[in-house]
């Protein structure tokens, strides 16, 4: 009965903490929406801004290339001219293929690409043709944009005919020749005015747009200080409750440092630690160290997937425990690293204790689904005789005597007690222990 009542009353401080906190979660997120749509706004705009100027200039290269043309004859002067005509008709099409129903995204993709337009600009563009289109100045920009359709059919048409009579040999008739400049000066104005038109709605938009998003940002930022004062002072009232909540937390934290959030062990920051305050405190030739490593784990990660891996990192962490005296640390390091550390342990009794989890290990069987897997573990040990040894000395050695063990067959132990191959407890090998059995 206590409990559960210790239960209710937890989550209730909980759903409270969360209470109070929403509201500033919620303006915060508010707040961080706003501004992300700000800049996409503003970005999408700009982008529409300098589009508009590479339009004006390719525009206006085309008409300039094509009255070069107009007058020498040279392909060359053509070649620029239909290279300019272009990045406009690029656009054109990408504005057609927004208005379609459906959308053509890929259609307008490719026509902004050819408008010369950046293509990290390209997915603002169309986003806020698409959405935003019905926006008065957007709605005004979009019809001057629209305006100068006939004016890129003609003066692309007027390109081809120029093109056909020049096909012939130069023109000769001068008023022909006059003819047909002044009508190219004459579409150049045209698509003058209306671009000037589309980057003056364009810009006005623009500094409306950044007046509302500011005005909007700072009614949220107010609001989000309003918040915080009035939730100062309900946390005033119950600063008692809070702290409570907090010192529960910081527990939990700690724990969660000092330890594997899979097997429940001390983790390796925890393990050196306790190594080297027991190296500070403990008389020479009185602590045992360990370090194992498993030989199938990567064979049952890979056949039976992570799952299998965890599960099987789970039992060997349970056998591990087994046995272990009140003083002894047994960590999880890493991977299918295992350490243990025992204060106060000879070294016959530590190597007999690493002998003895060897075994443990070697009798063990993995089972999973239709699957059984042999466990063994190559075992390092390492006998500290010395009182000055360091924490990394001491880890040195034990991983060196790990190692060996390793490289020696694995399925077995091997003592480093300060030279390359002092003592190896060799492994029976398995079926001679399953026969024995």
């Amino acid at each position: 009965m206590f409990r559960r009542t210790a239960t209710s009353a937890k989550e209730r401080s909980f759903l409270h903490v969360i209470k109070l906190v929403s509201p500033f979660v919620m303006v915060v997120v508010l707040q961080a929406t706003i501004a992300g749509f700000s800049l996409e706004v503003m970005s999408s705009v700009r982008a529409y801004v300098a589009g508009e100027a590479m339009w004006s200039r390719s525009q206006k290269n085309a008409v300039y290339f094509l009255n070069l043309y107009l007058h020498s004859g040279e392909a060359s002067q053509f070649a620029h001219y239909q290279a300019s005509l272009a990045v406009p008709i690029g656009d054109e099409f990408a504005r057609w293929a927004l208005e379609r129903d459906p959308v053509d995204v890929e259609a307008a993709r490719v026509g902004f690409l050819q408008g010369g337009n950046h293509p990290d600009d390209v997915p603002g563009l169309i986003w806020l043709f698409r959405y935003f289109s019905r926006v008065s100045f957007l709605q005004e920009a979009i019809h001057e944009w629209a305006a100068t359709d006939p004016m890129l059919l003609e003066l692309s048409v007027f390109g081809e005919v120029i093109r056909s009579e020049l096909a012939h040999g130069p023109i000769e008739d001068r008023d022909r020749l006059r003819l047909l400049s002044s009508r190219l000066s004459e579409l150049n104005t045209q698509f003058t005015v209306h671009a000037k038109r589309f980057s003056t709605v364009l810009g006005e938009g623009s500094r409306a747009i950044k007046v509302t998003l500011t005005c909007i940002n700072i009614v949220a930022a107010a609001t989000l200080i309003l918040l915080l004062i009035w939730h100062t002072r309900r946390l005033m009232l119950q600063r008692q409750a809070f702290e409570d909540a907090l010192h529960a937390e910081k527990e939990r934290l700690a724990w969660q440092a000092s330890h594997d959030w899979l097997t429940g062990l001390s983790n390796r920051r925890a393990f050196e630690g306790r190594l080297q305050s027991v190296l500070d405190t403990t008389a020479a030739g009185s602590l045992g160290l360990i370090l194992l490593d498993l030989d199938q784990f990567k064979s049952v990660n890979d056949t039976c997937g992570h799952l299998a891996g965890d599960r099987l990192l789970c039992q060997v962490s349970r056998l591990l425990q087994q046995d272990r005296g009140p003083h002894d640390l047994v960590a999880r390091l890493g991977g299918d690293e295992f350490g243990l550390i025992l204060p106060q342990c000879s070294p016959s009794t530590t190597v007999d204790i690493a002998e003895r989890l060897r075994r443990s290990l070697e009798l063990f069987t993995f089972a999973w689904d239709d699957r059984c897997f042999a466990v063994t573990a190559s075992i390092g040990v390492t006998c500290i005789a010395d009182g000055n040894t360091t924490l990394e000395d001491a880890m040195r050695r034990a991983d060196a005597a790990c190692y060996r063990a390793k490289e020696k067959g694995r399925n077995r132990v091997q003592v480093d007690n300060g030279r390359p191959d002092v003592v190896v407890v060799a492994a029976r090998p398995r079926e001679a222990v399953a026969a024995r059995g």
